[in-house]
């Protein structure tokens, strides 16, 4: 399955609220998620940066229909606010997406 990685930068002063909040991620978007295709799914973080790190057939697909899940858009509704605006996005990007230049299985 392939593996996606993007990043993003939080805010300053809201590490705390932020990692909270992903100690009680709700089971329904959990769910969501998984019946989309998304599986193996990590944030790490160093500082205010974020990478996020998932296994997914079909990101694009799978970002669309969240798009439109109601589950979803409320997450992303509370999440907004910690994050920074991305401003180096490739045209046709959604997040910063990262290359995989080395993988050890």
């Amino acid at each position: 399955m392939p593996r996606v990685a993007f990043q993003l930068r939080l805010r300053p002063g809201i590490i705390e609220e932020y990692e909270k909040a992903h100690q009680h991620v709700w089971p329904e978007l959990l769910a969501r998620m998984k019946d989309v295709g998304i599986s193996d799914y990590s944030v790490f973080r160093r500082g205010l940066d974020l990478f996020l790190v998932m296994n997914v057939a079909d990101f694009d697909h799978a970002w669309d229909t969240l798009d439109k899940d109601p589950t979803n858009l409320r997450w992303q509704k509370e999440m907004t606010p910690f994050f920074e605006p991305i401003t180096n996005l490739e045209p046709g990007e959604r997040f910063a997406m990262m290359k995989e230049v080395f993988y050890m299985e």
